[in-house]
């Protein structure tokens, strides 16, 4: 249980990919983690790219940055639609800015693009958005993961298993204070 005591918050919205919201729920909850589904709406369902459910339990404006230690953005189209909300754009400003582990994969992100998370980091991403995330300041690479700080992004679900490997390690790295200040 390496995440014990940890909590993390994954977005979901309509149109998600899958692999890239329920890999990580899964892992990290084998690792001892809180995981809390936090969509646009408490209680919503919102089905996949191929029709599976998975429900919310917080709504975006109903949480805060305070309440956790990590934050998964995942793939699909469901980034397009979360960077809508204000409140979404909120909670991962708010992490980007108290130093809490942001992980997106494939498009997610875009989520991180209209917010100032990737301004002057090292990137990765699907690569028809390379362009959008060079736009929002970072340096773009074509790697399985790249981690810059507590940035954490990968391209594609074939990166999952990298993709964890160091969001788990960038979760036991953190400082006591991050996971002690609740």
């Amino acid at each position: 249980m390496e995440l014990q005591g940890k909590r993390a918050a994954v977005l979901v919205e309509q149109q998600y990919q899958e692999m890239e919201i329920w890999y990580p729920v899964y892992r990290l909850r084998e690792a001892g983690c809180k995981v809390t589904l936090v969509g646009p709406e408490a209680g919503h369902t919102y089905p996949s790219k191929l029709g599976y459910p998975a429900k919310s339990d917080k709504s975006a404006r109903d949480v805060s940055a305070s309440e956790f230690d990590i934050l998964v953005v995942p793939g699909g189209f469901a980034p397009d639609f979360l960077r809508r909300h204000e409140s979404v754009i909120r909670l991962v400003s708010d992490m980007a800015e108290q130093g809490k582990v942001i992980a997106a994969i494939c498009h997610g992100p875009w989520v991180l693009c209209s917010t100032q998370a990737l301004k002057g980091k090292r990137a990765t991403c699907f690569f028809a958005i390379k362009d959008d995330v060079s736009n929002a300041g970072s340096h773009y690479v074509d790697e399985e993961v790249v981690r810059d700080g507590n940035l954490i992004t990968s391209r594609k679900p074939d990166d999952l298993p990298a993709f964890m490997q160091a969001i788990i390690q960038a979760a036991r790295e953190l400082k006591p204070a991050l996971a002690a200040a609740r």
